[in-house]
């Protein structure tokens, strides 16, 4: 992602562009799969735990990213589809691979429609399945 693309992302999401913010967030669309917290620090050298998380934190609010429970307890960052600054329709699937610990989306696979019982009201839905990736599969 561009410089000029993620100002252009961060303003229509109603968020002042930082330099910081710019760099977590083309962090995560050059990625590719979402990205737990030690993973951005890894990539990010030269912004701190705290300034990285405050940048998420703020683009959670503002429905630019999500934040995926990895199926071990950790939370995965991923950059919203919708792009829309107060909902997040961005439903799809994610696999956790259980031997190499990365999380990725499977944007093509949906989450499946459930009827809850009255009175429950759906605010989001998580659909994880866990295995083995393409990759870890070929070295067993």
């Amino acid at each position: 992602m561009k410089q000029e693309e993620s100002e252009q992302l961060l303003e229509q999401h109603g968020i002042k562009a930082t330099s910081n913010r710019i760099l977590v967030l083309k962090t995560l669309a050059d990625a590719g799969r979402p990205l737990s917290l030690s993973e951005m620090e890894q990539r990010l050298l030269s912004v701190d735990k705290s300034g990285i998380f405050r940048a998420l934190t703020l683009f959670r609010e503002h429905h630019l990213v999500h934040a995926i429970d990895d199926a071990v307890g950790g939370l995965h960052y991923e950059l919203c589809c919708s792009h829309s600054d107060d909902s997040d329709d961005d439903l799809h699937a994610h696999f956790f691979c259980e031997q190499c610990h990365r999380t990725f989306c499977l944007h093509e696979v949906q989450v499946p429609q459930v009827q809850v019982p009255a009175g429950f009201a759906v605010m989001s839905a998580s659909y994880m399945m866990k295995g083995l990736c393409p990759q870890c599969s070929e070295k067993q």
